[in-house]
């Protein structure tokens, strides 16, 4: 593909994530004028709709981005690291670690903050990956990718079934972790985005280091150690990169759907399968969708609002079916 097609389509992607921006400021259930928004972010003042800009939307904004990004990155990697087209954040168990994370903290620690849950859904997002790893690595050939699919899937069932016996012995946690579990991004506010932040940036980096290697892994194992890659470093730095990214979202926001399961097949779809293309665009097209549907979910019923993660699994479902149709996704 020609290098200018690609920078075309970078360019637009940054674009679409402005304008994805300027909509999360300015509509909600009172809309205001992009001059407004501009205004308040600039110039400060202290007027209801400065107040609204800054305290209420600018910090679910910024969580959005953060998530967004991260989320997409985390599946792109994933996907390179199993060769699986529809591996997501969730196929080493990270999202259901981070859920049972959150629902001993809302049960047994008392948490019931949203800056509160992000720390246990960290941890247990971690440790949920490092299971899995361990299990994956285990045995002749090491952390191949149908091991850790496997592996994936044998945790993640274990998981679910603690997640459910707590709530069934503790009844009173279930609304308070059903809030969290759907995803969204209302009522976000500034501290959890300076939570984020620091985990979201080296996660990030350690992606984006290992571009190259994802782009040998998809020629096979041998093929990829015959080009001179450390086949486990990569697997291992890409990972590790992608856990910390994944857990740091899904604490965040909740278990948001198809953000990194869809976003990377659009970015492979606009400028080819080499990943140091895929990962910046997934970083600019996955808040994008992560902000659209938000901002859908706001206006669509009037003055309640739809939860984000309704949102993308909404936009996502036809988008998956499409694929399929397609055949994109080999037999």
């Amino acid at each position: 593909m020609p290098a200018a097609r690609r920078v075309l389509v970078m360019t637009a992607a940054v674009v679409a994530l402005g304008l994805a921006v300027l909509l999360s400021l300015a509509v909600g259930a009172r809309a205001l004028a992009p001059s407004a928004v501009l205004d308040a972010l600039l110039h400060g003042g202290d007027s209801a709709a400065a107040d609204v800009v800054r305290s209420l939307r600018l910090p679910r904004t910024l969580v959005g981005l953060m998530v967004g990004a991260g989320l997409a990155l985390a599946g792109a990697a994933l996907q390179g690291i199993t060769r699986n087209p529809i591996a997501d954040p969730g196929v080493l168990g990270v999202s259901q670690g981070a859920a049972v994370g959150v629902v001993l903290a809302i049960a047994f620690a008392g948490v019931h903050t949203l800056t509160g849950y992000v720390w246990f859904a960290f941890v247990g997002a971690g440790i949920a990956s490092v299971v899995v790893y361990a299990i994956a690595s285990s045995g002749r050939g090491g952390a191949t990718p149908v091991k850790l699919a496997l592996g994936g899937a044998a945790v993640n069932a274990l998981l679910v079934s603690v997640t459910s016996a707590v709530l069934t012995t503790r009844a009173s946690a279930l609304d308070e972790f059903r809030f969290w579990q759907v995803g969204s991004l209302a009522g976000r506010d500034a501290e959890l985005v300076g939570q984020v932040w620091p985990f979201l940036l080296p996660g990030a980096l350690l992606v984006l280091s290992v571009a190259r290697g994802l782009d040998a892994l998809a020629l096979g194992d041998d093929v990829a150690r015959g080009l001179g890659h450390r086949v486990a470093t990569v697997r291992v730095v890409a990972g590790l990169g992608a856990t910390v990214l994944t857990g740091v979202g899904v604490a965040a926001a909740g278990p948001l759907a198809f953000v990194g399961l869809a976003v990377p097949h659009l970015a492979r779809a606009l400028v080819g399968q080499a990943h140091r293309w895929v990962l910046p665009l997934s970083a600019l097209l996955g808040p994008t969708m992560l902000l659209v549907s938000d901002t859908v979910g706001r206006v669509l019923f009037p003055p309640a609002e739809v939860p984000a993660g309704v949102m993308t699994a909404l936009i996502g479902v036809p988008f998956l079916v499409f694929l399929v149709r397609g055949r994109a996704v080999p037999a």
